[in-house]
């Protein structure tokens, strides 16, 4: 039974970063067409998840988790539109570095490995419903 609940540990670990990534993903999205609140100041800046292994010492298994969410460096876009509140002297405005479409690649790429560890964890407690069965 321990191989069982190490594995389902193991699934329930990248439920728990996948989940985070999605989180980090989803705000990501929300905020792709902010804007700053001033002419001057930076609008938002797309935020990256970084995950790291450990060594969970109870069962000995090597787990994911989200070590902490950085900022991605890469260059605002800027626009010409005069008439917004946020524009400069010269009338373009500053928009986030997030890119929808990766963010929405990004997106599906943690939903199914979300979906991938749902599954492992469903098989794992399949077969330890089996074993019990087995053991009666």
């Amino acid at each position: 039974m321990s191989d069982i609940n190490t594995a389902m540990e193991i699934a329930a670990a990248g439920l728990r970063a996948q989940s985070a990534r999605i989180r980090v993903t989803a705000e990501n999205i929300a905020n792709a067409n902010s804007t700053a609140d001033a002419p001057g100041l930076d609008p938002y800046r797309r935020q990256v998840p970084v995950f790291s292994s450990y060594l969970d010492q109870d069962s000995g298994a090597n787990l994911v988790r989200l070590s902490r969410v950085t900022l991605d460096p890469s260059a605002f876009t800027l626009r010409f539109d005069p008439s917004h509140p946020s524009a400069d002297e010269s009338g373009y405005i500053t928009l986030p570095n997030v890119n929808p479409l990766v963010e929405m690649m990004d997106l599906r790429e943690a939903q199914r490995s979300y979906e991938a560890n749902l599954g492992a964890m469903d098989t794992m407690r399949s077969m330890a419903a089996s074993t019990l069965r087995i053991l009666e």
